[in-house]
């Protein structure tokens, strides 16, 4: 009997497990995507990526991305780079430039090497119906563990809450288990957000940042890339032309990231992915995973 077959890619340490809509006997419900993650009894991840057949034949291929928690998330920079590396892998085109569709909207990534592509993510926006009745300018405040923290909402397709901290000491000793829980669900995002928190590294270098990422539905994470980008997006914003950079290589725990930012904040992502194995679920899994609603 043949059971369900999986690839598990990884993006600076953010790990999903990728699978075919045609090779799956049932629908990805949420309890199927917690057992399917979780660690020690599943096959353990941040996230599985369903790819299916395009609904429109403009597009390469219909990309889903869900959360260990079994919510769906509208987009991973991260993520996104696995399928697209993943669907050139696999033989679904032999473009290096082509689009997909998510839930967030229509990316266009260009490969540039055997585990490198350039992903075009749209405009970011600092004013969504992820924090409504916020300002244009998407700044706020949120309070955590009895503190009060500015942020600036950035949308890239997915909401993030980017915070500025004043030093990298002051960076690497948050807890952010401790604090990120009560900003990812504070009334203000209807939907949660994203969180990160950022500081530049160098005084006079504006092109290089360190960020820490709490991600919506996993936790504290190695690295994500619209974490990452709504860190650079917040970041240029701190400076006006023409000492506002162009580029930024965000620093995280899992590696380092490129983010263009237009002046428009349009934004290119750029940055790895590769496979780490594949493989197939045994009978008995599988037959757990029917089981579960």
């Amino acid at each position: 009997m043949d059971t369900i077959k999986f690839e598990k890619w990884q993006a600076l340490g953010n790990d999903y497990l990728i699978v075919e809509r045609e090779g799956l006997p049932f629908e990805l419900t949420p309890g199927r995507i917690r057992k399917l993650c979780e660690g020690h009894f599943g096959v353990y991840a941040d996230g599985v990526l369903l790819l299916s057949p395009p609904s429109d034949p403009a597009h390469v291929a219909d990309l889903r991305i869900f959360n260990p928690d079994g919510s769906e998330a509208e987009l991973s920079g991260n993520g996104a780079r696995e399928a697209i590396l993943y669907l050139r892998r696999r033989g679904w085109t032999d473009q290096d430039t082509f689009s997909i569709h998510t839930v967030a909207g229509v990316i266009r990534p260009t490969i540039t090497g055997p585990d490198t592509c350039n992903v075009d993510m749209g405009r970011a926006s600092l004013s969504s119906d992820d924090f409504p009745g916020g300002p244009q300018d998407g700044q706020g405040e949120v309070t955590s563990i009895g503190r009060p923290w500015g942020f600036r909402h950035v949308s890239i397709g997915n909401p993030q809450c980017a915070i500025h901290t004043g030093s990298l000491e002051e960076l690497e000793a948050l807890d952010l288990p401790a604090i990120g829980p009560a900003i990812e669900g504070d009334p203000q995002f209807p939907n949660r957000t994203n969180v990160s928190w950022y500081t530049e590294l160098e005084p006079g270098a504006p092109g290089l940042i360190r960020a820490r990422i709490f991600e919506r539905g996993v936790g504290e994470t190695l690295s994500s890339g619209t974490g990452a980008t709504g860190a650079a997006v917040a970041h240029t914003l701190e400076y006006e032309p023409p000492l506002r950079p162009a580029s930024v290589t965000v620093l995280l725990d899992g590696g380092e990231l490129e983010v263009e930012v237009g002046a428009d904040l349009h934004v290119n992502l750029t940055g790895w992915a590769r496979p780490v194995f594949e493989g197939r679920l045994s009978e008995d899994f599988e037959k757990e995973l029917h089981e579960t609603e």
